[in-house]
This record gives structure tokens, C-alpha cells and sequence, in this order.
């Protein structure tokens, strides 16, 4: 005799939010209402004009190979957000000085985003590295208006994209 078929979890039940997962704990949530949103869209935007900027000063990213734009692109995107905004942000956020906010974000954004930005101190030269605190913010703040990683990592990956696909317009 076959057990009864399982019925799919619905991620916004008391179950979903009561079950510790993988899931769970990298802030990985179903849906795509995120991408319905008009800040959204405005963060999308500021990414091209973050872009038109590097073209109007003249300064192009270096021309970079296949395999270190297919890293640069989406493999470190998704896994730093996945650490960072998912895993790390998620656990501070369910602290309660975690969720407290100040200028719209939490205290949770802000200790990973420094956090992010000082690590970036390691590999880029300084103003580059300080130069990913506001996007840092805004993946922040996009994981937790929307309770979801998913909307940070399609931001990083469309920024990370943009300017990494630059230089191969450029010419």
C-alpha cells in the first residue's frame, strides 16, 4: 500500500515559517512578486545610470575572459549573496536589535554591509572596495522588504553583469 501523496508546502503556512531548512536559512523564498516592485524597477535603473557614468568618465572595467566573467558574473554574485544577505543577514535579522532600523534599514543591513564592504578592501583598491557599500545597502534592503535572497541576487548579478559586459560594448 503507497503512502497518501504529499500535499506542497505553502511557504507563508506556520509550518514553512516554523521549519528550520536550507531554505529557510539562506532566505530563499518561492514567488516572483519582488520583481513587481516600482523600487525594483528604480534599483534596475540606477545600475544603468551607475554604468552610463563609467562610459561618460571614460574609465572602462578591464576586458576579462569567459571564465572569469561566467565567476564575476554569477558564481560569486549568488554565493556572496547567499552568505551574506541570506544566511548572515536572515540569522541577525532574527535577533531583535537586528530588526530595529534607522534611515529605513535594518541594523542587520548594516552590520553585514560593512562586513561585505571590509572584505572587499582584501581583493579591490580602496575606492572601488567603498564603492560597493550603497549596492551592499540595496541588496540589504531588498532581502528584507521582500523577505527573500532572491531579489539581491538578481540585483548583484544585473549590476555585476553590466559592468563586467561594459567593456566588450565599449569598443
Amino acid at each position: 500500500m503507497r503512502p497518501p501523496p504529499m500535499k506542497p508546502l505553502d511557504l507563508r503556512s506556520a509550518e514553512a515559517v516554523a521549519r528550520p531548512g536550507w531554505m529557510r536559512d539562506l532566505g530563499l523564498r518561492a514567488g516572483w512578486s519582488w520583481l513587481a516592485d516600482p523600487r525594483f524597477g528604480l534599483a534596475l535603473l540606477a545600475g544603468c545610470v551607475f554604468w552610463l557614468a563609467l562610459v561618460w568618465r571614460g574609465q572602462p572595467p578591464p576586458l576579462l575572459g569567459l571564465a572569469a566573467l561566467a565567476s564575476l558574473i554569477l558564481l560569486q554574485p549568488v554565493l556572496e549573496e547567499l552568505l551574506f544577505r541570506g544566511l548572515l543577514q536572515g540569522r541577525l535579522l532574527a535577533r531583535a536589535w537586528g530588526r530595529r532600523q534607522f534611515g529605513g534599514f535594518t541594523l542587520a543591513n548594516m552590520v553585514v554591509t560593512l562586513l561585505f564592504t571590509a572584505l572587499h578592501f582584501i581583493n579591490h583598491p580602496p575606492l572601488w572596495a567603498a564603492g560597493v557599500l550603497l549596492p551592499s545597502l540595496l541588496y540589504g534592503y531588498f532581502r528584507d522588504r521582500h523577505d527573500n535572497v532572491a531579489p539581491a541576487i538578481a540585483l548583484h548579478v544585473f549590476y555585476n553583469a553590466g559592468y563586467f559586459l561594459l567593456p566588450l560594448i565599449w569598443k
